[in-house]
């Protein structure tokens, strides 16, 4: 080696990384070393935009991908069982609310029976949803109104149901969406909230403001199924604690930066 030249050292590596993976934020490269690029379509070159319509349509057909078929997770017959299961799925989930709704349908079978009862008669019934008393409160005089005002009928329109106690948008669409087939908005429950803004489809957090940036940007025909697909999305993938990144089939469109694991830039911002 000439004279003055000093050899050149190996970059230090880092205890945690290892071949064959890809750590949120790093860059990719080939095994000669060489940076390889992102797709152009999603690089910082090409001016990325989250809301462009491809990567919207992308989206929806990657979800289509996932979840074809889905729908509400809340057992019902009828439209009065998915309204009180949607009542008493609030801050609660969807697999307790399906064990105790069987026996509540079986002891009361019609809403006539529930607008019978006096609150306290139903906390029992319902104590292990969580704010049995609330909803108690709510689903006994949703039922009174219902077959006091609409003739023992659900409504199926958004401005009569929000009259009911213990409705409010969301659930008025869960119970128009899946029931009646009427797409009048976007379920916004707490899955829908985060994977809408790790998908950077919003910046907002308060749900009223997210269902209308959503509904701005999903074609309304697939509302419904909208909400359907990124639920069981939430449940099966992008779980909130530690999300299956690698498993995803979003993962190289998705920027979110909390990611596991990715293939992409990551947006902090996204989250």
């Amino acid at each position: 080696m000439p004279r003055g030249i000093s050899p050149r050292r190996p970059a230090k590596t880092g205890r945690h990384d290892r071949p064959g993976k890809v750590h949120a934020g790093a860059d990719v490269r080939s095994a000669r070393g060489e940076r390889s690029s992102p797709p152009r379509k999603y690089s910082k070159q090409s001016k990325y935009n989250a809301l462009a319509p491809d990567r919207v349509t992308e989206i929806l057909k990657r979800l289509d991908q996932l979840y074809p078929d889905v729908s509400c997770a809340l057992e019902h017959r009828n439209a009065w069982e998915l309204l009180v299961a949607t009542i008493l799925s609030a801050q609660s989930t969807d697999v307790n609310v399906n064990r105790v709704t069987p026996a509540l349908f079986k002891k009361y079978p019609t809403v006539q029976d529930f607008a019978a009862l006096r609150p306290e008669q139903l906390e029992p019934d319902i104590r292990s949803t969580g704010f049995f008393r609330n909803k108690s409160k709510s689903v006994v005089g949703a039922a009174k109104k219902i077959v006091g005002e609409f003739g023992g009928e659900v409504p199926m329109a958004m401005d009569q149901l929000l009259t009911l106690p213990g409705v409010a948008r969301k659930t008025a669409n869960v119970v128009l969406g899946t029931w009646f087939k009427l797409n009048e908005g976007v379920v916004v429950d707490t899955h829908v909230q985060r994977i809408s803004r790790r998908l950077e489809l919003t910046r907002e957090e308060d749900p009223k403001k997210i269902e209308q940036d959503l509904m701005r940007m999903i074609p309304r025909e697939r509302w419904t199924l909208f909400s359907h697909q990124i639920i069981w999305h939430g449940r099966k993938l992008c779980i909130a604690r530690r999300p299956r990144c690698a498993d995803c089939l979003l993962e190289n469109i998705c920027h979110a930066g909390d990611k596991t694991w990715s293939t992409v830039e990551v947006h902090k911002h996204a989250k």
